[in-house]
């Protein structure tokens, strides 16, 4: 780091020092560099919120009124018509309010060298894919005579995916317990009960095997290739972040699932609290809504400050609020107040809400300072202490002339 740069590191976040010294041409003697970094650091002061600033007013009407002017309804991904995914108004409620069950989850996948240049795109999107047995069979019969399934296979499409009959045996069995099966000639696989079965169950066998995932990724429902600016990348319909993450041409830096809690489960609250950030910032680009990532940010942190992902319901965040008149003033009133007096809660009325309630200055602004000592007042304090400091005045001028007195007797004798 420059040194001029060194005397700001304990007065400006890390990541503005790092962006200034990137941003300064070489060459730039230090007198220059310095007058830089005093406007940035004079910048950097006045963007700090005054304290007793009611910030948590401010970010949500600064989010709350734009967010009106959204389209309310739209389910599609800009350029990509065959990807579902949630956006608008929608999207920005199931990020607020921390919902497990997202609508519609999705995945951007980057990739590595050669495959981000667009080489075998299609093989490593075929990959990525859940496919079921259905889509490497060719027919499926029923041998009423032995009560069994004759499974023909597709060799073409067994080639392609690097898969054989005794593979697809090992993937199967498991789903259909109480039948063995055998591979009876090449690519054709028998399936039979070890007792004796009625037609009905072995119908119900069929569209079991049918339905089996084989090959890919499980919950990767649609997987599409795209190019974004100089690159190919995949999106996905459906999320599974972990097994992803374990093959060898992902780029694991940069892929990444809109399942917020899944990132947290994964990476860690710190992830999680950027990915809301960064799911709120899509949704209003694409809606073309300017608000300030101030306030997004303080939404985000209000979310995770607890350590896991947490709603802004009466199940997250509003749950986890100290004071009872605060949780009371947003749903279920009723139960909030039995259940506060039930348990013996005290309310300190430290909150802007609570305050509203019981008609009192809120501590905001002008009402944020407090005394540090509580006293009682008393308006004639002037005159009693007036009467002490005479009384103790007094006092002394008499003990001064005793102790003269003593003395002088004492020099007699």
């Amino acid at each position: 780091m420059m040194k001029a740069l060194e005397e700001y590191q304990n007065l400006l976040p890390l990541k503005i020092l790092e962006e200034v010294e990137d941003n300064i041409p070489k060459g730039t003697s230090p007198a220059k560099i310095k007058k830089i970094i005093e406007a940035v650091y004079q910048e950097y002061k006045q963007s700090l919120a005054e304290p007793g600033e009611s910030v948590g007013i401010l970010s949500a009407e600064s989010i709350g009124e734009p967010s009106t002017q959204m389209t309310l309804d739209t389910f599609h991904l800009a350029g990509v018509s065959e990807v579902n995914v949630a956006t608008g108004l929608p999207r920005i409620i199931e990020v607020l309010d921390g919902r497990k069950n997202i609508a519609t989850s999705s995945m951007d996948i980057y990739l590595k060298e050669p495959y981000n240049t667009g080489k075998d795109i299609l093989k490593v999107a075929a990959r990525l894919r859940e496919t079921n047995l259905e889509s490497f069979v060719k027919e499926i019969d029923i041998d009423i005579s032995e009560t069994k399934l004759n499974i023909v296979l597709d060799k073409q499409k067994l080639e392609t995916a690097d898969l054989n009959a005794k593979t697809i045996i090992k993937l199967v069995e498991k789903s259909v317990k109480g039948y063995s099966l055998k591979e009876e000639t090449e690519n054709v696989i028998t399936v039979k009960s070890s007792k004796e079965e009625n037609i009905n169950a072995l119908y119900r066998i069929k569209e079991k095997l049918k339905e089996t995932p084989v090959y890919g990724i499980k919950g990767l429902k649609q997987v599409i290739p795209v190019k974004r600016e100089n690159e190919y990348m995949i999106l996905t319909g459906g999320t599974n972040l972990k097994e992803v993450l374990k093959l060898d041409f992902v780029d694991e830096t940069r892929t990444i699932s809109n399942d917020i809690f899944e990132v947290e489960k994964i990476f860690g609250i710190e992830a999680a609290r950027q990915q809301i950030i960064n799911e709120i910032n899509k949704v209003l680009d694409n809606q073309g809504i300017p608000i300030d990532i101030r306030h997004i940010m303080l939404v985000s942190d209000t979310m995770t400050t607890s350590g896991h992902v947490l709603g802004i319901n009466r199940y997250g965040i509003v749950k986890e609020k100290p004071s009872v008149l605060a949780r009371a003033s947003f749903e279920t009133s009723v139960k909030q107040f039995i259940g506060a007096a039930l348990t013996g809660e005290r309310d300190y009325l430290n909150s802007v809400i609570e305050n509203v309630m019981i008609n009192q200055p809120v501590p905001v602004g002008t009402g944020l300072p407090g005394l540090v000592t509580r006293g009682i007042f008393n308006p004639d304090h002037h005159k009693i202490a007036k009467e002490k400091s005479s009384k103790t005045s007094k006092k002394t001028s008499t003990k001064k002339s005793t102790t003269k007195k003593s003395t002088k007797t004492s020099s007699k004798k």
